[in-house]
């Protein structure tokens, strides 16, 4: 399987602008700039689609794990957060904290916790990051 997502950069870094767009349609065009980016300005920025990729793979996941052991959810709500720190050399993506809750009938925490503990290592997003991956999980 291969997907495909395109930017366009127009300009300098810090006065130019951008537009990210999905093979499937999902984002066309969508704008980003440095301001986007680092100073807070609406539009989007890599590190947000790096985040709301691993939350939807981290969540297809652990649907996945749970499933295999027997489970299924009600309902997993994940969210990640993406930090974007100056290294030597530049920028580079240190790390992604998971922070999900899950409506799953019948599951003891023990379980879910290491239930969850494998999807975070598994996914195939969590592969991909050269960096921290944290989780908080909670049963509810």
């Amino acid at each position: 399987m291969k997907q495909k997502a395109s930017a366009v950069w127009q300009g300098s870094l810090k006065e130019g602008a951008g537009f990210l767009t999905t093979g499937s349609g999902a984002l066309t065009s969508k704008p980003y700039s440095f301001k986007t980016r680092f100073e807070g300005e609406q539009g989007t920025n890599p590190e947000e689609l790096i985040g709301a990729a691993h939350a939807g793979c981290f969540s297809m996941a652990f649907s996945m794990i749970l499933g295999m052991a027997g489970f299924t959810p009600d309902k997993i709500e994940t969210t990640a957060t993406i930090t974007l720190d100056a290294v030597e050399g530049g920028f580079a993506i240190t790390a992604s904290h998971l922070d999900m809750t899950a409506s799953i009938p019948g599951i003891d925490d023990a379980t879910f916790q290491d239930l969850a503990a494998k999807a975070k290592a598994g996914c195939p997003v969590s592969k991909v990051l050269n960096a921290s991956i944290t989780m908080d999980a909670k049963l509810v």
